[in-house]
């Protein structure tokens, strides 16, 4: 990474935050910090608020009250170029006018360091991305041609070339198949474990579970719970949020939890003749 932080700094912080859309109010007094070497699960029910408190977090979503930091200063009084120098953002939905290579696409990451030293450096970090990511074989496809997943990872490929020491990942997952979805959040957990700070959207609790070290419970634009998975991720907080019953397991091989919906309710049964 580029710019490197002291292992445990609060690099970013939401204090009593409150966002106002369209006269509805999508988070209420919200208080999160976001530490170096951690990886940060944002988790609820659709319509909680994620999305928006990493919006707020990237600086892409005012404020209506309270106040979004970066670096204990104010992303009211940071420059948008001094701001992609430090952390990336990965969007929920991939969308570009043009329809650019792929090579070109991960390249756009590098943008911020035009001009700064670092630019020398420009092939090598974007080859690497575009390896980690899995997105080297279809370099010269166009984005438009390629499928959800592909998308995804090229988007994603993108944010590892911008190369800074904050990750503001949105639903990383959703398109993605099991094999990519363990590589993308195994990557996130290796910058995590190297010193970056990593905050992501996640909608699968089990994955928050294996992969995150502290995970915030939204719920109707407040935060019910924020700690360890452990703490938090309890079937009967989950259910009572989620408003679906849960069932929670200690996984049979690994120090994880395991969250499964209970499943009687819905059961069907087909008549035969």
């Amino acid at each position: 990474m580029t710019t490197s932080i002291a292992a445990d700094e609060t690099v970013m912080r939401a204090c009593a935050v409150s966002v106002t859309l369209g006269g509805r109010t999508v988070l209420h007094d919200v208080s999160i910090d976001v530490r170096a070497g951690e990886f940060l699960a944002l988790v609820g029910p659709n319509g909680a608020g994620k999305s928006t408190l990493l919006g707020v977090l990237a600086g892409d979503i005012a404020a209506s009250a309270g106040d979004a930091s970066l670096h204990g200063v104010s992303l009211r009084d940071w420059r948008s170029g001094e701001q992609a120098r430090r952390r990336a953002v990965l969007l929920q939905e991939q969308r570009l006018s043009f329809p650019f290579r792929v090579s070109e696409v991960v390249a756009m990451g590098r943008a911020p360091w035009r001009g700064h030293r670092a630019e020398d450096s420009d092939e090598r970090i974007v080859a690497d991305a575009m390896t980690t990511a899995d997105v080297t074989a279809f370099a010269d496809r166009g984005f438009p041609t390629l499928s959800g997943g592909e998308k995804a990872r090229t988007s994603y490929a993108r944010v590892l070339a911008q190369d800074v020491p904050i990750l503001l990942l949105d639903e990383p997952t959703a398109a993605l198949d099991i094999h990519h979805q363990e590589a993308v959040l195994g990557n996130a957990r290796a910058a995590a474990d190297d010193g970056a700070a990593v905050v992501a959207v996640l909608h699968d609790l089990s994955l928050a579970a294996a992969y995150a070290d502290r995970v915030a419970l939204l719920c109707d634009g407040e935060v019910r719970a924020q700690g360890r998975p452990r703490d938090v991720l309890a079937a009967e907080l989950v259910s009572e949020v989620y408003q679906h019953e849960v069932d929670v397991f200690d996984h049979p091989n690994r120090d994880e939890l395991v969250i499964v919906p209970r499943r009687e309710n819905s059961i069907t049964t087909v008549n035969q003749d």
